[in-house]
């Protein structure tokens, strides 16, 4: 198991207390994008603010149980944008969990009595040093961490480390199971939570591996354009994702997004790169509640965990997991695509170096007949920095606002 994922604790002997409907609510608010680890102070106060608007309003409609921060609430994109080195942003940018940031969600976790659940990139000392993952985890209504898990896949500008990338290492700690991978939250007042970010919800196997955990609700913070505008509907591609999942796997999707950021403290406004289209979506594929905006809003919508556990137990028709025929896609797996243990033994490497991986990976597609090359070929997409300056004279722009 990944990390912290607790065991139920209700009696098993048939005599389990159901578990009362509940809203859960997605936050979305305005981030500064962090030079030092203390500027998450200022997107901290952001956070806290939300939530006590969130819950005084959304709290007078049914019980709020379930807190969701979007990717990036408490740090912003400062290691994507600037390409900053992997082992200097696992050093100056980002937390430890447990730690101060933590313990600041767990003292709202603990005077609302609800769960908070969140995303921030992360130390594992545990694994290797100087490495960040992409981080879900949840406070509990204590006021403690209870879970924690760590993105899967990310995209191509993204610096944070997977367990993939350490695989040996990973397995090494964690064990090879599903659970090492995607672990899920089991609790006796708001159900089995499961957790992926972003880019891991590009993917049906990310829910379908939760779902066989036993997940019943997911948090799956955020996306960015064009995929959230993309096609006629409200939320693009990535409303239409969470719905299917929810839908192929009967469970409720939690999807908070990030709203307007900040990239450094020089600018005027900040840009709204994801398009709000916050949203909560039930067992059944139906959105249950849905915002436009993302400059601090919030999504709420009622969770009834008896009811979906109803529903996949006395369903004979759209409860898919019970038809699945596992064994004819044993084999599709069995090839690698992207490698493994990238990053075991040598640092993270820059954007325009992992582009050749991808490129890499899709030759591999093409070589096996996975995909059909076109008649012509054109120059595809490549990493373009913003200016010549490194991070060493950005960074500078974070002390010129606080010359501390």
């Amino acid at each position: 198991m990944a990390d912290g994922s607790s065991r139920e604790t209700a009696a098993q002997d048939g005599q389990r207390k159901p578990v009362p409907p509940y809203m859960a609510v997605g936050l979305s608010t305005v981030v500064h994008g962090i030079g030092k680890r203390k500027h998450i102070e200022q997107n901290l106060r952001i956070v806290e603010d939300a939530i006590h608007a969130a819950v005084s309003i959304i709290g007078i409609n049914m019980p709020v149980k379930l807190i969701a921060l979007a990717e990036g609430a408490l740090t912003g994109f400062t290691d994507e944008i600037f390409d900053v080195p992997h082992v200097t942003a696992a050093r100056d940018l980002f937390i430890d969990i447990p730690g101060a940031e933590t313990e600041r969600l767990g003292q709202l976790a603990r005077h609302y009595e609800c769960y908070v659940v969140a995303q921030c990139k992360a130390r594992w000392p545990e694994i290797l040093p100087d490495r960040f993952f992409n981080t879900l985890f949840v406070v509990s209504p204590q006021g403690e961490v209870v879970h924690r898990a760590a993105k899967n896949h990310i995209w191509c500008r993204e610096r944070s480390c997977t367990p993939h990338d350490v695989y040996d290492r990973w397995v090494e700690v964690f064990g090879d199971g599903i659970d090492a991978f995607y672990p899920v939250l089991r609790t006796d007042d708001i159900g089995n939570l499961g957790t992926i970010c972003c880019s891991d919800g590009e993917y049906p196997e990310a829910v379908r591996a939760l779902a066989f955990n036993g997940a019943e609700v997911v948090y799956r913070p955020s996306e960015a354009v064009p995929m959230t505008q993309s096609g006629p509907e409200l939320g693009g591609t990535w409303l239409l994702q969470n719905r299917a999942h929810a839908h192929f796997n009967n469970v409720y999707m939690v999807c908070p997004n990030v709203g307007p950021v900040y990239v450094h403290p020089a600018m005027e406004h900040p840009y709204d790169i994801a398009g709000g289209n916050s949203h909560i979506v039930d067992y059944q594929g139906g959105v249950i509640g849905h915002t436009v905006s993302g400059y601090n809003s919030f999504v709420a919508g009622i969770v009834d965990i008896e009811a979906l556990r109803q529903f996949r137990t006395m369903n004979l028709n759209s409860n898919w997991m019970k038809d699945l025929r596992t064994e004819v896609f044993r084999r599709m797996y069995e090839e690698p695509i992207h490698p493994a243990n990238l990053w075991l033994d040598r640092d993270p490497a820059s954007h325009a170096e992992v582009d050749e991986v991808y490129r890499g990976n899709i030759r591999k597609l093409v070589e096996r007949g996975s995909y059909t090359p076109p008649a012509g070929s054109f120059p595809g997409v490549r990493y373009i920095p913003a200016g010549d300056a490194g991070w060493q004279e950005v960074r500078e722009l974070w002390n010129e606002a606080d010359p501390r």
